[in-house]
């Protein structure tokens, strides 16, 4: 079984490309949820709703995200009611909501619900969200403390970012055999998601880190940073409030005492040395996800033996 730690965009195409090279079935997404939060009195889950409707094939792809050919007639409506539409939402796409939202309230837990509509919509990859707690991600900004979809999404990621807090409702536990699935995991693979507030969230996870460290299996990241800049989403200002460096090399030290492997793109082959130092194998490539072939090549360049460090 292939483990992948994975959050939004990134992790949805790379996800494409394991499928191609890998039977789906042996495939195990653990999905970030600090992006998760309530609008419209429905729990909206950003990167589960990626991550599960790339797989379906039902995305829209020039977006990334939202459903293909979708409409927005409710959302129209709703402020026209005077309900705030600064995070869009389609029409086909609200189902998702209210239905998940529907058997939140019966008593569904959030893995009970993601593994239930990843097999309404045919997809084999098992989807499990990091946490069946409410465990959101805030960003310290010159504003206050905001949630990070109001940061990115509703103010654009325009304000100063002075700091990331983690789990914001309080302490989130992992979700229910999540520990046994890293200990059981053959190849462990970290998607080329923001390292901050996608990946970060699940490390955060107690047990999580540890049982990384105790697994025997390779641990592989892809960098989502390529010629010093983020693919996509605010990776850049986030890692720079961190204190990281927007580089390949600031990936590698985020991931140094975690991962055996960093795959980076050919624009930065000049930092592969620099990584090596920090204990990393490194390998080099390309690592835009363009289309299916690249997705595909990309995959199976983390599925190599490079060596272990454990």
């Amino acid at each position: 079984m292939i483990l992948v730690l994975a959050g939004g965009v990134g992790a949805a195409k790379f996800l494409e490309g394991l499928v191609q090279v890998v039977p789906p079935d042996q495939i195990v997404a653990v999905v970030n949820t600090g992006d998760d939060f309530v609008l419209h009195g429905l729990m909206i889950t950003p990167d589960l709703d990626i991550v599960t409707c790339t797989l379906a094939d039902l995305i829209d792809r020039e977006q990334g995200w939202g459903l293909a050919g979708d409409t927005t007639a409710c959302l129209e409506w709703l402020g026209k009611l005077g309900g705030p539409t600064w995070f869009t939402l389609g029409d086909r796409d609200l189902a998702l909501h209210i239905r998940r939202s529907a058997l939140l309230r019966e008593g569904w837990t959030l893995s009970q619900v993601a593994d239930s509509f990843r097999q309404a919509l045919g997809v084999a990859v098992r989807i499990v969200p990091m946490s069946d707690d409410p465990a959101p991600t805030h960003i310290v900004t010159d504003a206050g403390e905001i949630h990070f979809e109001h940061y990115f999404v509703q103010r654009r990621a325009q304000d100063r970012v002075h700091g990331v807090r983690l789990h914001a409702a309080g302490p989130a536990q992992p979700a229910p055999g999540l520990l046994d699935l890293i200990a059981q995991a053959e190849r462990i693979l970290i998607a080329p998601s923001n390292p901050v507030v996608s990946i970060g969230p699940i490390l955060a996870l107690p047990g999580v880190e540890a049982a990384l460290h105790a697994s025997a299996a390779p641990i592989v990241a892809v960098s989502p940073i390529v010629g010093g800049a983020a693919i996509k989403g605010p990776a850049a200002p986030l890692m720079r409030a961190m204190g990281y460096e927007v580089s390949a090399l600031g990936i590698a030290t985020i991931y140094a005492e975690l991962a055996d492997t960093l795959v980076i793109d050919q624009q930065d082959h000049d930092l592969a040395a620099p990584i090596r130092a920090l204990g990393l194998q490194v390998v080099v490539t390309d690592t835009i996800m363009r289309g299916p072939v690249e997705k595909a090549r990309l995959a199976a360049c983390t599925l190599k033996d490079t060596g272990n460090r454990n």
